[in-house]
């Protein structure tokens, strides 16, 4: 018998919007093809009203509600689950950028806005809004702040929160909050904006987002360097600082491995340098001239080189020389999966102690898992890395990651903790790292948490098992 939620949705968002029949993957499969679930529905609101309504709608039957954006994320935290009583609440129409404020250097733009056509928008206005990552081709603003997405560029611009002034969001009673103030301060009271940034939808469902824009630079320049030690590369950071100071807005590496995968798997993308242990790949911005930028850049790698830090360099001598090197990076997790199923850790550190952590995590997971095979790479400039582990070469990638994970997540979450890290830097935490997240957190920190979902959501109908 068909679930009376489901005529209700039909008659106020229109049949065409409500999905049952068909194959329904986009939406209940993750894209790492771990998590595959099974919805009630799939709906598809117009506008923020629509989301009003379905909400209410659900709240009244006690239907809980999954919210997804692009359906790029990387913990299981947008997919239902396999037992086909959850509404899917896809954000994909709400995809409007609704007003462009030139003087005031901000954007309104719905959640559904794909984080591409937002730049692309925005970049027609003379503008930069610098948020920047590998999916955003794909991935929507609603689900960047839902998980407080980082990027490559977060060393210069900070996080998906440092980005956002003000939100719209529906409740879980169906009530609407216009938070979407443009203001960069506002002291009146609690700052509901930062609850709802990272909560991954358990508090929530933001609609649209005034976020800040930038003046786009006079010249970005991009570089690579290799060297032998994850120690030099962290020198070669602190060098940058000194000398490009706020200039300096990206600053990645890559193990070896990492770049093997994507020779073996992307051949055609070019890859200047020679293999080396590690790879940089550096971003300087300038908003004086493109020469003023290129001797500044220049001198740093010089120096780098006369003081042993890196062995050598190469500076693209064009946008489309840039954008290539960019490629490679951010082809990495594609040729991951085509590696095969793999164990994923996206962790913070103090930069001081990257170089400690690495050295006795590699060395613990090669004596217990001899072959096994180390991606290491990400953003060192703020501190975090994406320290995967594959299987080693002729074992099955899925059998080891069911056979092994929880073992290897052991090991490098114990490590992490210890050098005062954070198991999850900019992925979230969904359904992977929930269970963790209950070892690793202050009691007392999960109580306040527990407290706030129990404030915003009492019935708990949104995203229910994620988080919290």
């Amino acid at each position: 018998m068909t679930h009376p939620l489901l005529h209700i949705l039909r008659e106020r968002i229109g049949t065409a919007q409500v999905l049952t029949e068909g194959d329904l993957s986009a939406w209940e499969l993750d894209w790492r093809r771990r998590w595959r679930g099974r919805a009630l529905a799939v709906v598809r609101p117009g506008s923020t009203a629509e989301v009003a309504d379905i909400l209410r709608a659900c709240a009244a039957h006690g239907v809980t509600v999954v919210p997804q954006g692009g359906n790029t994320g990387l913990v299981g935290g947008g997919v239902p689950d396999d037992s086909g009583t959850q509404v899917l609440l896809s954000l994909s129409r709400l995809n409007r950028v609704r007003r462009i404020d030139a003087a005031n250097l901000t954007v309104t733009a719905e959640a559904g806005c794909v984080l591409q056509a937002l730049q692309a928008q925005v970049e027609e206005a003379g503008l930069l809004f610098p948020l920047s990552m590998a999916s955003q081709g794909s991935c929507t603003i609603g689900g960047n702040l839902a998980t407080n997405a980082g990027g490559t560029q977060v060393l210069r611009y900070g996080n998906a929160r440092e980005l956002c002034l003000g939100l719209e969001v529906v409740n879980a009673a169906g009530e609407v909050w216009d938070g979407l103030s443009g203001l960069r301060k506002d002291n009146t009271g609690y700052d509901l904006r930062d609850l709802f940034i990272g909560s991954e939808g358990t508090l929530g469902v933001i609609t649209a987002a005034t976020l800040k824009l930038y003046p786009r630079p006079a010249a970005a320049l991009t570089a690579l360097a290799i060297c032998d030690r994850l120690e030099q590369c962290v020198e070669l950071l602190g060098r940058a600082h000194g000398l490009l100071g706020a200039g300096l807005t990206g600053f990645e590496v890559m193990n070896r491995f990492s770049l093997e995968l994507v020779r073996r798997h992307f051949p055609a993308l070019p890859q200047p340098l020679p293999p080396a242990a590690w790879t940089i790949l550096i971003e300087h911005a300038d908003h004086e001239s493109e020469a003023h930028a290129r001797a500044r850049f220049e001198a740093l790698l010089a120096d780098a080189l006369d003081a042993g830090a890196i062995t050598d360099a190469a500076v693209a001598e064009s946008l489309s020389q840039a954008q290539a090197l960019w490629h490679v990076r951010e082809s990495i997790p594609l040729a991951q999966s085509e590696e095969g199923l793999n164990i994923k850790h996206d962790i913070s550190l103090p930069v001081s102690a990257i170089a400690a952590f690495a050295g006795e995590a590699d060395a613990q997971l090669q004596s217990r898992w001899p072959g096994m095979r180390l991606v290491n790479f990400g953003h060192l400039g703020d501190g975090n890395l994406h320290y995967n582990v594959q299987a080693p070469a002729g074992v099955d990638p899925a059998l080891f990651l069911q056979t092994h994970e929880a073992g290897v997540n052991q090991v490098v979450y114990d490590l992490v903790q210890r050098h005062g890290g954070s198991i999850s830097a900019e992925h979230g935490v969904g359904v992977l790292k929930r269970d963790e997240l209950v070892q690793r957190k202050p009691a007392v920190a999960m109580t306040m948490m527990r407290a706030i979902k129990q404030a915003l959501d009492p019935s708990g109908l949104l995203n229910p098992g994620r988080v919290v």
